[in-house]
């Protein structure tokens, strides 16, 4: 399966690991690496020098490429972006993309620049400042998420620009994968599976959690604020729901809201708070049903795109 993804990162398989705060550390980051994708760490809001002792990590702990996500609404992201300067990991992930003039920054240092954008117009800007992929992450995916499914965002982001797209929201199995590639991706993006992962070091009462999740199991919350969310429900996510409804009755405000969730994600990921923490994850959590080391993730799934993509023209001849 290689292609113009596994070529500019420098890796086997064209299969990248979210960088998802409180969860994708240096240990499941460099798994997912030592299996032949790229492993991310999320650095979310660790403070700088946390961030640069994960980088130090990943290093000891892999001799492939790997990754750092960085998510620019957030108040460490300056300090961050220092210490991602200085250590030059050989990619760097962006979140929450609200200004691409940071990407030639990134580039001078030798690092190669994926933003994740949930809108063809950001795409676009992301390019014309020399992106390096594109992530079209659609409004399946767990976390803070845009309004257009992948099956949608992945094709007007792949006719849009010219640098290879990677496809995430729903992402599973190695059936997703060839359908993302049918869209016109290069690549995709994983993370809910990844939680999962023998080498992810969540909280075990996550892990349980997320095997038991059904179909309905996801809930966005916070939509009516600008920030929508997706993760499992719980007391958590119905109590933000509650106080959406006082939002829009003038009760309570964006920052009340804001600041009811802050430490929530920490809580539930590291701490195993699952009823009253946030546990960002996407519908596609409910297709996860076992614990396994990120290499045989890894490997399972690119087994299961090559099955299925032999498997398709005796399919569609069927049809005929």
């Amino acid at each position: 399966m290689s292609n113009r993804i596994c070529d500019l990162l420098e890796i086997d398989h064209p299969l990248i690991q979210g960088g998802m705060t409180w969860v994708s550390d240096a240990n499941l980051a460099a798994a997912v690496s030592n299996g032949g994708g790229l492993g991310v760490i999320g650095a979310g809001a660790m403070p700088p020098e946390m961030l640069r002792e994960e980088i130090a990590r990943a290093r000891a702990l892999t001799d492939r490429p790997f990754g750092v996500n960085m998510i620019m609404i957030t108040l460490e992201f300056e300090e961050q972006l220092k210490v991602v300067l200085e250590e030059k990991p050989p990619v760097v992930t962006l979140g929450a993309v609200q200004n691409t003039a940071v990407i030639p920054e990134l580039k001078e240092r030798g690092i190669k620049v994926v933003p994740v954008v949930a809108a063809v117009a950001i795409a676009r800007r992301a390019e014309q400042h020399g992106a390096d992929a594109i992530v079209a992450e659609g409004s399946e995916a767990g976390g803070h998420i845009g309004e257009t499914t992948t099956m949608v965002l992945t094709p007007l982001i792949a006719q849009a620009v010219e640098v290879p797209v990677i496809a995430a929201g729903g992402i599973v199995n190695g059936a997703a994968v060839v359908a993302a590639f049918a869209l016109g991706a290069e690549g995709v993006q994983m993370g809910t599976r990844f939680v999962c992962a023998s080498e992810c070091t969540v909280n075990d009462a996550v892990k349980e959690k997320f095997l038991k999740c059904g179909d309905r199991a996801t809930v966005v919350t916070a939509r009516a604020v600008g920030y929508p969310v997706r993760a499992i429900k719980n007391k958590l996510a119905g109590a933000y729901s509650e106080m959406e409804k006082d939002y829009l009755l003038g009760k309570c405000t964006a920052e009340d809201i804001e600041s009811f969730g802050l430490g929530k994600l920490r809580e539930a990921m590291r701490e195993g708070n699952v009823k009253n923490g946030s546990m960002m994850a996407g519908q596609c959590v409910a297709l996860v049903d076992r614990i396994q080391p990120a290499a045989e993730i890894i490997a399972e799934i690119i087994a299961e795109a090559e099955a299925v993509a032999t498997e398709l023209p005796s399919r569609l001849n069927l049809r005929r």
